[in-house]
């Protein structure tokens, strides 16, 4: 996602668009998050002008699943 920010020169302008805090923009950006709302994805998505799968990678199971 941060590359995608920075490309599109637009990091502030996301998160005010989003209505999402600089803390939780970079706990997404870190791959930190535990989940993450179809609202906000959807909403990032159209700021960003990208698709879900642009944002998000699959890992595997997470610990003691």
């Amino acid at each position: 996602m941060d590359v995608l920010l920075a490309r599109r020169r637009c990091r502030g302008r996301a998160r005010d668009r989003v209505g999402i805090t600089p803390a939780n923009l970079a706990v997404l950006n870190n791959g930190r998050a535990k989940a993450v709302r179809f609202a906000t994805l959807a909403a990032l998505c159209e700021v960003l002008r990208c698709q879900p799968g642009d944002l998000l990678r699959w890992e595997g199971r997470a610990a003691g699943g």
